[in-house]
């Protein structure tokens, strides 16, 4: 019977927390026996915002799991526990295999476990989780990478995707798609799939571009060059592109293309225009391009996208809600 541990400390995020627990934790012999040894592991009482959790083991019960769930920090400002950091690395060297849900990915990562490896988190974190550990690749456009004996996801609805892909891995995928229909939700989102909200342009601020990219967002519609760019801001491509590493983490180009898709994405949610008029607005030429592209970027069609993301309008006009990402 293969066994899963939970690490909870005080100012964990109590959805990701509770997806594990219903996933790992419930009593699922009905549907697939046998099912997970389920353990809760903790220094202590722990608070979980409005709620107290007792753990059934202290931290250091996690190195005899087959597989550690990490769920994510509510402030990731805050100084993470040590005996956490700790407890996460020794259970590795034990064998065991250790995911983490939204930004449990700053434990694994201050842990050691993902240097030199791909990993991901809460899209609003991504930049923050680079600069802290430069020897990480993070990848702030899929649902959840899967290293084999290390995970991460992204975040909410994200971290499901990564149960059930665990629940797979492990019982196969019938199992996995009778425990999603239990839990009424999809049964299966590959990991490459893109967060639906493309990571954002950085604020306004007294930095070497931000005159430059207000002026790149106004002509999305145009063939814009690296060397447009650099002659608009004065500067050498070279210099320009290091400039853009800096600010945003990716070359002028591919920041460029994040910004052709999430313009795209703003005009299939609150406008009837047709792909084609889209195509066009955005800079991709054709329905063709558009379609590849945004596919390839987003991993669903912008028919597809339209229908799911849809702004409805309202009495009172056009809503103004944005998913943060499924």
């Amino acid at each position: 019977m293969p066994t899963v541990a939970l690490a909870v400390t005080d100012g964990m995020l109590h959805f990701e927390l509770a997806l594990a627990l219903e996933v790992f934790g419930s009593d699922l012999t009905h549907v697939v026996d046998p099912w997970y040894r389920f353990s809760l592991c903790g220094p202590g009482p722990v608070q979980v915002g409005r709620f107290r959790l007792d753990p059934d083991h202290g931290l250091d019960r996690l190195a005899h799991a087959d597989t550690v769930i990490v769920p994510g920090w509510a402030d990731v400002d805050r100084e993470l526990p040590a005996e956490l950091v700790d407890a996460v690395r020794t259970a590795h060297e034990a064998g065991a295999r250790v995911a983490s849900l939204c930004t449990g990915a700053f434990v694994l990562a201050a842990a050691g476990l993902l240097d030199g490896k791909r990993a991901t988190t809460h899209w609003a974190h991504t930049r923050e989780l680079a600069r802290r550990h430069p020897k990480v690749t993070v990848d702030p456009d899929v649902l959840y990478v899967d290293n084999g004996d290390v995970l991460t996801s992204a975040g909410k609805s994200a971290a499901m995707d990564l149960c059930l892909h665990l629940v797979r891995l492990d019982h196969g995928s019938s199992n996995a798609n009778r425990i999603a229909r239990r839990l009424v939700t999809p049964p299966h989102r590959d990991g490459g799939q893109a967060q639906f909200i493309a990571t954002p342009v950085p604020a306004p601020g007294n930095h070497p571009l931000a005159e430059l990219l207000p002026w790149a967002l106004q002509r999305l519609d145009e063939a814009l060059t690296v060397e447009d760019l650099a002659r608009q801001a004065r500067m050498s491509s070279r210099h320009l592109g290091r400039h853009f590493k800096s600010l945003t983490g990716s070359t002028p180009l591919h920041w460029l293309h994040t910004q052709r898709i999430r313009h795209a994405q703003e005009l299939l949610e609150t406008t009837d225009d047709t792909v084609d008029t889209i195509a066009t607005a955005t800079g991709m030429g054709t329905a063709t391009t558009l379609r590849r592209h945004f596919h390839r970027t987003v991993g669903v069609p912008p028919d597809t996208y339209r229908r799911t993301f849809r702004t409805r309008n309202g009495p009172d006009g056009p809503g103004r809600d944005r998913p943060y990402q499924v």
